[in-house]
């Protein structure tokens, strides 16, 4: 399999998900692009099964999504009329983006696929080889550890 074989397997999944996290279509197709880019450098990546590959895609995107908004959030600093309450519904998912950045790798995963791609417990241990009751306590310490994340930052 190779990268158009990928392409052809996972556009749809991937353009949907950059969707969501994108403030614009056009950043997201710019976000489909960098990742199957990155994609063609990954000699590797055919021969993981498809959820893993989705997986790949997905943390790829995700990432260059935190990589934009910081760049953005170092020149949005330079302006002096920004209204946060006027901010789009887009830039709330970038948030919420780096705060699951602050989160270790495989917390992060977890409390993504539950609460933006809406994946039970269940489903989410298939992906990743564990028990939905596993999967459960993880989620449960990853919130426990955003709150506390939140309420240092609040202080």
């Amino acid at each position: 399999m190779e990268v158009c074989d990928l392409y052809e397997n996972l556009k749809e999944d991937v353009r949907r998900y950059a969707r969501s996290i994108a403030k614009h279509a056009y950043e997201a197709d710019d976000l489909v692009q960098d990742a199957f880019m990155k994609a063609i450098k990954e000699p590797n990546l055919a021969a993981l099964p498809l959820h893993k590959q989705k997986a790949w895609f997905f943390r790829v995107v995700k990432n260059r999504m935190i990589d934009i908004s910081r760049r953005e959030k170092r020149l949005v600093s330079w302006e002096d009329d920004l209204d946060v309450a006027e901010l789009p519904v887009s830039s709330r998912n970038i948030e919420m983006t780096e705060w699951l950045a602050r989160l270790p790798q495989s917390q992060s995963d977890i409390v993504f696929k539950r609460f933006w791609l809406g994946m039970s417990s269940q489903e989410i241990g298939e992906q990743l080889g564990m028990p939905a009751a596993t999967v459960r306590y993880k989620l449960q310490t990853a919130i426990k550890k955003l709150r506390k994340l939140w309420e240092e930052d609040m202080k």
